[in-house]
């Protein structure tokens, strides 16, 4: 390693950049869109020969240029990354790679979390994670017809409630998974409070929350580097979910999953689909929910940020609970409303 050396990479040093995006094409990766670091391995020449990159708690496009593999610069490049985010605080690490480069993640210390996805492996550095956090999911196990539902609820809108109420109605008890990384305009404490308010409100007593974690919906669940285009790495991301979610489901007794239909986001409206496809296979019934409607047009949350950002509240009201609409006038409320009217975009893909 004498002959190389580290250097971070400044997305805003073009030359650097257009290196980085060069080799990532030479060995078949595509530029992640969600990066926050980004390192280069050098030749004593200042030749590119590997990068790594970190998004939240992930290790993402990491490539080595073919005249170079065999040399070990791939472990430099995932050691360094990992001390970098220990240094962030960050231990419990994930990442996504080629079925056949899962071998030598294995050999630094990563564990597969089987999905079920062929050529595709999701790994993690712990042994026991996935495995600990099932453990803790058992302890809920219920028997019955049991339903299961996820959620982002950002915010809690009209739309969430009928969802609830009906797979509660229909089932003899309900588990709610909220999205619990904090990557939303709404913080997931108040997202939980909103909804288990709501819950409360309504008398729903068969109905219990849970956080998501990093198996469900969550940063670790991006793989579109590596993939050949947007719509091939959302099915594949929906896949992995949708393997993950099996696994979880099995844990808890869940026969049922229920989604509202998605007439306007692409990303839900392929998971959507991956549902459908996936779940019976494995006892699971999915089942899409349709969705609620005000004036005449679905409610969503996108729309509703949409409606925020316009400053539109008399129509925002309409489409949340009164519990959700007195939060957005609270101090917790309105710095989110900031952010979503300082954001350049409110609508989900």
């Amino acid at each position: 390693m004498d002959d190389y050396f580290v250097s971070v990479i400044s997305y805003d040093d073009t030359k650097r950049v257009e290196a980085w995006e060069r080799l990532l094409t030479r060995e078949g990766i595509l530029r992640d869109r969600h990066l926050d670091y980004t390192i280069g391995l050098y030749d004593r020449d200042y030749n590119l020969v590997a990068t790594g990159s970190c998004f939240a708690d992930t290790l993402r496009c990491l490539a080595v240029d073919g005249e170079h593999q065999g040399e070990g610069l791939l472990a430099s490049v995932t050691s360094h990354l990992l001390i970098h985010l220990a240094s962030k605080g960050i231990t419990h690490v994930f990442l996504y790679t080629r079925r056949d480069n899962a071998e030598f993640f294995r050999g630094l210390g990563f564990s597969e979390i089987d999905a079920g996805v062929p050529n595709v492996a999701f790994m993690e550095n712990r042994k026991d994670g996935f495995s600990s956090y099932l453990a803790a999911l058992a302890r809920h196990r219920r028997d019955g017809s049991i339903a299961a539902a996820v959620m982002n609820c950002n915010p809690f809108t009209l739309g969430h409630r009928n969802l609830i109420e009906t797979a509660a109605r229909q089932n003899d008890f309900l588990f709610i998974f909220v999205v619990s990384e904090d990557v939303s305009f709404f913080p997931y404490r108040d997202r939980l409070a909103l909804i288990a308010g709501d819950i409360s409100d309504r008398g729903i007593n068969n109905a219990e929350l849970h956080p998501t974690g990093s198996y469900i919906i969550s940063n670790a669940v991006f793989p579109s580097y590596f993939m050949p285009d947007d719509e091939s790495a959302i099915r594949t991301q929906a896949l992995l979910d949708t393997g993950i979610f099996k696994t979880t489901a099995a844990t808890l007794g869940v026969t049922r999953r229920y989604a509202g239909t998605e007439p306007l986001s692409r990303v839900t409206g392929i998971y959507n689909e991956v549902m459908r496809e996936e779940l019976p296979a494995s006892g699971i019934e999915f089942i899409e929910i349709p969705r609620a409607e005000a004036d005449g047009k679905p409610i969503s949350a996108s729309r509703v940020r949409a409606l925020i950002k316009s400053g539109d509240f008399s129509a925002v009201r309409k489409l949340v609970p009164k519990r959700t609409y007195d939060y957005l006038n609270s101090d917790s409320g309105r710095a989110s409303v900031k952010k979503i009217m300082e954001a350049a975009s409110v609508i989900h893909y």
